[in-house]
């Protein structure tokens, strides 16, 4: 899987509908689900991202786990990894259009602080999505604390 990379603003319009940087799209390309999977972040003023097949491959993975350990009730039943059955009910599937965009559910919106741009930022094998001014201090504030770190010699 090639990663999400550098981070991109694009417009956000009357509409609520942004296009998912090209780059971006191209990661997602192989992808089951032509869009993104999206929900809230837990620990930032932002939305998080990836494709479809990680969120398959996530659920894969404790479906395994359970059968492994013989634990059928749990596979019927639910319930033991409540932190993924948190994060399977949060997410929103955003199907592209004819044109590369998704359109940002309101809430989520809300919850990032998203109007006329957003931020684009890549994580590697996900993405999150900021208002551009909050993604900024955010930078800020982690970029110093970097330098602080090299600095006291605790290196990167």
């Amino acid at each position: 899987m090639t990663a999400f990379l550098s981070t991109y603003v694009n417009k956000v319009d009357r509409k609520k509908r942004v296009s998912v940087p090209a780059p971006f799209r191209a990661v997602l390309a192989g992808s089951s689900f032509a869009g993104l999977i999206v929900y809230r972040s837990l620990r930032e003023p932002a939305i998080e991202a990836f494709s479809r097949d990680v969120l398959d491959r996530l659920n894969s993975r404790r479906l395994s786990r359970s059968l492994e350990g013989d634990d059928f009730e749990q596979v019927l039943l639910g319930g033991g990894d409540s932190q993924i059955e948190t994060i399977m009910a949060m997410v929103h599937e955003l199907p592209f259009d004819g044109e590369g965009r998704v359109v940002i559910p309101p809430a989520l919106a809300e919850h990032a602080d998203i109007a006329d741009r957003a931020a684009f930022v890549g994580r590697g094998n996900r993405f999150q999505i900021w208002a551009p001014e909050k993604f900024q201090e955010h930078q800020d504030r982690a970029i110093d604390a970097l330098r602080r770190r090299v600095e006291n010699g605790g290196g990167a």
